[in-house]
């Protein structure tokens, strides 16, 4: 019997893969278009060295910090993702492995699990909401998350209609019906613990949006609230400061911000923290890596609010390299997934494990007694490695530049580019 312990987060998407069946697995890893984005959200960490000290090293570490002014035990939170049809506990398991170690939860509008669980689950929850819908039906959910205990919201707004594949979109069903079960049954029988983890809890994959049902009606399938979404028009920066002063008290995250000036306008708009993101790169393929635009937009923004990044953090490593550009804290999406998909709440709880371990032999190896000592000069900077996208004194590179070709070729070499199938 395998050991379900495993050693680092790509053991854990390849145990991932093995459990899986293929479109549920496919549906995880790749980003969109030609898949540029996500390879160089990989690749830009590993193109990023860390300058160790020989001696002179402390016995003990501090890794605790603050977010949304909730005290956390690692600065690594649960960044909300939908329909986590990979275990049948979904976002609870995820919830109670967060709840375990000290850490946030951020649970998706679009998951497969009602807010009152999580919260239940993990009561340091912060309830994501994308611009979806009119504004009372934006509020009312607003006002359901408030009602169920969740510390606060994040706004996700780095999503756009760029979702084609270069080498094709899993078949996702918008319900699972019998004529979709027939379909799905030979994928499904091909991974057979999965499929047992569900008839033991007597459930199938959930995919509906719990989260969006509305008083006295049903839950829209997932492709139903997607539908809302795209119908939705766009909102301003008006609208951003709308939906934040709903629930002006509580903390209020951005996220999907990649330059300079939306930096700005978010601090603007009354937000209390922004997530510099591009959607795992499942929004505009060829947007850089967020770890090439942290440090600008830290630099300009990080006295008057809280900066995260997420976005290819696969390591401890990663996460010291964040801290000390100016995040704050990182969030996960992938990596918790495959551990959730591996071993469930107990995988969670072994990446975030990994992840704690890998950061402190970096602040350990680094001469720091505390993350907050994390600083740019503890970094080995490549040149023309940081990008400003949206200050005065920059402009966003050509996707043909160096900065891209040499992405996909430390992609290659260092084989993060996704595998689907």
């Amino acid at each position: 019997m395998t050991n379900p312990w495993f050693e680092t987060v790509a053991e854990a998407q390849r145990r991932a893969k093995r459990r899986l069946p293929p479109s549920v697995y496919g549906a995880l890893v790749a980003g969109s278009e030609r898949g540029r984005t996500i390879r160089d959200n990989g690749a830009a960490f590993a193109d990023l060295g860390l300058a160790p000290h020989v001696a002179g090293h402390h016995a003990e570490r501090d890794l605790s910090t603050t977010v949304f002014g909730i005290p956390v035990a690692l600065p690594v939170l649960i960044s909300p993702t939908g329909v986590q049809a990979v275990h049948p506990d979904g976002e609870v398991a995820v919830a109670r492995a967060a709840a375990n170690r000290g850490t946030i939860m951020g649970l998706s509008s679009f998951a497969s699990k009602p807010v009152e669980e999580v919260v239940a689950a993990n009561p340091n929850t912060m309830f994501q909401v994308y611009w979806s819908g009119d504004r009372d039906v934006m509020a009312q959910r607003i006002e359901r998350a408030k009602a169920a205990g969740a510390k606060g919201l994040i706004a996700t707004l780095d999503w756009s209609f760029s979702h084609g594949r270069d080498w094709g979109s899993p078949w996702i069903p918008e319900r699972l019906t019998l004529k979709a079960a027939a379909k799905f049954a030979p994928q499904a029988l091909r991974r057979p613990r999965w499929l047992a983890s569900y008839v033991r809890s007597g459930r199938v994959p959930d995919l509906t949006a719990p989260n969006l049902q509305p008083p006295g009606g049903e839950a829209p399938p997932f492709f139903g609230a997607y539908g809302e979404w795209m119908s939705t028009p766009p909102p301003t920066w008006s609208d951003v400061a709308w939906l934040r002063g709903l629930w002006p008290d509580a903390p209020f995250m951005l996220k999907g911000v990649t330059r300079i000036d939306d930096a700005k306008r978010a601090v603007d708009a009354g937000v209390t923290a922004i997530s510099v993101s591009n959607h795992g790169g499942n929004n505009l393929d060829t947007t850089p890596a967020t770890i090439r635009v942290l440090g600008g937009i830290a630099d300009a923004v990080g006295a008057d609010i809280e900066v995260l990044l997420d976005g290819g953090v696969r390591r401890g490593g990663d996460v010291a390299k964040a801290l000390a550009f100016g995040a704050k804290a990182v969030m996960i999406g992938r990596a918790y997934l495959w551990g959730l998909a591996a071993n469930g709440q107990g995988g969670v709880e072994n990446v975030l494990d990994i992840l704690r371990a890998g950061l402190d032999s970096a602040v350990l190896g680094l001469g720091k007694r505390s993350i907050h000592e994390l600083c740019p000069e503890d970094l080995v900077v490549p040149r023309d490695f940081q990008l400003r996208l949206g200050a005065d004194d920059d402009a966003m590179p050509e996707v043909d530049s160096p900065i891209f070709v040499e992405a996909e070729a430390l992609a290659r070499r260092h084989d993060v580019a996704p595998t689907p199938g």
